[in-house]
């Protein structure tokens, strides 16, 4: 089990730096996690966010990649609909060289209309339009139908899907499922099962919703602004282009700083490296799990606050140990 950090490169307004310093500092943050040997750093993808969200991983990975290397590169995720499959298998088959066999491709369908619109794609069955992409893909490395083609053989992919047929989907593609959630686990077995799959090659990864702090409740206040800034966003884009209205904006009141009742994740939480080991074994416990993966700042938190949590996410690893081994 291995950790990892994920940078979005939201660069809000309220809290806005010039671009290019923006985007020197996140490939500083990706040089941080190497060196303190955390297991990888992830990019994820929208497009036409006001804040900059990043439009493009691959790009930026490609970057990371030259400027890291023990840690593994991966997206989570990115949109193989809004690209030709030639061009993701060819794009992902760079990172890994550059990378020295390192990289990792989590992919999703996506949600959102105007991204779709962008790029003249068809927004309508695209589960199905994605399925048929991931195997596309891994035909053109596995036939030589690109060149170079990638170093590892295969490269990891993962399906960032988050519902039953996604996790279908995943399971009979023989993939990754980028999610940690017991009763998708079992429609992700079913979909292995499926596919002819051994089910000995399951393995699930997942984006936790966590930040690492050695005085939660000193540092919630200050990461509270952002969080609501970042869940804003997410709610008005998931009906732009659409005809359902949109959702009442949120409050920092709106977010408990307690976990549920019911023992699943909060929007966000924000522990100490001993409560997430505990919080995390309770969640993982019997899964096969391959990467923890954490936000590197939410929403362009302050900086003291990243640098302070990249440092506790290096230390997990021998918490959790600790926790499986009972102590």
């Amino acid at each position: 089990m291995e950790s990892g950090i994920l940078f979005d490169l939201r660069n809000p307004e309220a809290w806005h730096r010039p671009w290019a310093d923006h985007y020197a500092r996140s490939l500083e943050w990706c040089e941080e996690v190497d060196r303190r040997g955390i297991g990888g750093v992830w990019f994820t993808e929208h497009h036409l966010f006001e804040d900059g969200y990043l439009p493009q991983p691959l790009v930026f990975a490609a970057a990371a990649a030259a400027r890291t290397r023990d840690c593994r590169i991966g997206t989570a995720v990115i949109l193989p609909n809004l690209r030709r499959p030639a061009q993701l298998a060819e794009d992902a088959a760079i990172v890994d060289l550059i990378s020295g066999a390192l990289d990792e491709l989590g992919v999703g369908a996506g949600y959102r209309v105007p991204e779709y619109d962008l790029f003249g794609a068809e927004f309508d069955r695209r589960f199905g339009r994605v399925e048929k992409n991931i195997r596309e893909v891994r035909r053109l490395w596995e036939e030589g139908g690109i060149t170079p083609g990638p170093i590892q053989r295969p490269v990891p992919v993962w399906g960032g899907f988050y519902g039953p047929r996604g996790a279908r989907i995943a399971g009979r593609l023989g993939i990754g499922l980028l999610h940690i959630n017991r009763a998708m686990y079992e429609h992700y077995e079913a979909g292995l099962a499926e596919g002819g799959h051994d089910p000995r090659t399951a393995r699930v990864s997942d984006l936790l919703p966590v930040i690492l702090a050695d005085d939660p409740e000193a540092v919630w206040p200050r990461i509270a602004p952002h969080l609501v800034h970042q869940m804003n966003t997410y709610r008005l884009g998931s009906v732009e282009g659409t005809d359902h209205p949109a959702p009442p904006l949120l409050k920092v009141e709106d977010f408990p700083e307690k976990r549920p009742e019911d023992g699943s994740w909060a929007t966000l939480e924000v522990l100490t490296p001993e409560q997430a080991a505990v919080r995390i074994h309770e969640r993982t416990r019997g899964l096969p799990v391959r990467h923890l993966i954490f936000w590197a700042s939410v929403a362009g938190m302050p900086d003291d606050l990243v640098a302070r949590h990249i440092e506790l996410v290096a230390e997990l690893p021998k918490l959790l140990e600790r926790q499986s081994a009972g102590g």
